[in-house]
């Protein structure tokens, strides 16, 4: 189906950081060929808080919790006479810098305020003419990926007089966002967590040899012609994923007559499809010491890659979950992707998928993660803008159940 007038309005979501690369909130990213308008604005009441609710919603740390969303306001929308009903705890308000600042923008911003808004100035650059915004807003988002440390160094100075807390955004590296820590930031956004932290002069680290074993036992779930001798003779290497699939085996949801002692009656009792899901969740979950957002994006682009072969009925989806989840698992394994690739076994077929978009496989993943980063001019014209919405969403609902799971087994 090409994008046409009857398309929905696509949505995606970038994460904002805390110093400690904890999710603080979400950057909502979204197209709408009809309304140049943010679409939360365009929904009825229920509506707008429904579709919120879904975007913004995370297990975080074993947590169920709500985070609020950045939404960027046009000028006419600012101006609008009438502005649309949001929960004003669940939402922050961003205002461009490219929007003129004039008596109308001030009134209206005041406006804004005075209803218990939060205001963001946002791809910020210090200007006197500003200075009656920067006494309403909250925080201030400056682009540091072109500013030199000293041009950083003076915006934090010209912006001390101000009550404001200071995002850097489109930092590239995790070496930047310290540096921005040290300056005085207290968010933090871009793609830092998309490159790993690595030594000078060093190749990305090999990946641990119990690791390689796990991500075999991995790839051996998503095999359609596993056996459940084969799986017991893998699952039994690690006591931790043992452990752990007995544990929710034996759980109330469960509601078994009797305990299940054995790795083989887990999977006769349970079934393939179960096994499949919670060992990879299991063995994912393992990868200790990294921000919890990694897993969580690994899992909503894994499940999207699946939800979408699972509806145009490509034969095996559970390899379209791998392909997504294995395209950045090296950002888990804090390497590089060509030595994760190298050193983890995976087919072929998966491998070309993900270093060069090859294949069935190699397409959906394309077209998954130009969604996800809201690259939407990249899909192709005839992609079903309907289906990538709805799996995205699914998606999103689906890792966050995933996560909150597992952290009920720590």
């Amino acid at each position: 189906m090409d994008m046409t007038a009857d398309s929905p309005v696509l949505m995606a979501r970038q994460p904002i950081f805390d110093r400690h690369q904890r999710v603080i909130a979400y950057q909502l990213l979204y197209r709408d060929e009809q309304n140049a308008d943010n679409p939360l604005f365009a929904q009825a009441g229920n509506s707008s808080e429904v579709l919120l609710n879904a975007y913004t919603s995370i297990s975080d740390q074993g947590e169920l919790k709500r985070v609020p969303a950045f939404i960027n306001l046009s000028r006419p929308l600012l101006l609008a006479e009438t502005f649309p009903e949001l929960p004003r705890k669940n939402i922050i308000l961003e205002i461009h810098q490219n929007i003129q600042v004039d008596r109308e923008v001030i009134v209206a911003v005041y406006r804004l305020v005075k209803a218990g808004y939060r205001i963001a100035l946002d791809h910020f650059t210090y200007q006197k003419a500003y200075e009656p915004l920067l006494k309403m807003a909250q925080i201030i988002k400056l682009d540091v990926k072109h500013l030199t440390t000293e041009a950083i160094a003076e915006q934090v100075q010209l912006l001390k007089p101000f009550k404001v807390t200071l995002l850097a955004e489109n930092i590239q590296t995790v070496e930047m966002m310290d540096q921005c820590t040290k300056l005085g930031f207290k968010l933090f956004q871009g793609q830092f967590l998309n490159t790993p932290k690595r030594e000078k002069g060093k190749k990305g680290k090999k990946v641990d040899p119990n690791q390689a074993a796990l991500f075999e036992l991995v790839q051996e779930l998503q095999n359609p012609n596993t056996t459940p001798e084969r799986l017991e003779s893998l699952i039994i290497r690690d006591p931790v994923i043992t452990y752990k699939l007995l544990r929710i085996i034996n759980s109330a949801a469960y509601s078994l007559v009797r305990k299940v002692e054995s790795l083989t009656e887990a999977i006769v009792m349970l079934g393939m499809t179960q096994i499949r899901k919670w060992a990879t969740l299991i063995a994912l979950n393992n990868q200790s010491g990294r921000p919890e957002e990694i897993s969580r994006a690994l899992l909503v682009r894994g499940r999207m890659c699946e939800e979408i072969a699972t509806a145009l009925k490509r034969k095996n989806p559970g390899s379209y979950f791998m392909t997504g989840m294995m395209s950045n698992l090296h950002l888990l394994l804090d390497t590089d992707r060509e030595t994760m690739l190298r050193d983890v076994p995976l087919s072929d077929e998966i491998k070309n998928a993900i270093l060069l978009n090859e294949g069935a496989l190699g397409e959906v993943l394309m077209n998954v993660s130009n969604y996800e980063a809201g690259d939407w001019d990249l899909l192709p014209t005839n992609f079903d803008s309907n289906l990538y919405e709805s799996c995205y969403r699914k998606a999103l609902d689906w890792s966050k159940e995933a996560m909150q799971a597992l952290n009920e087994l720590s």
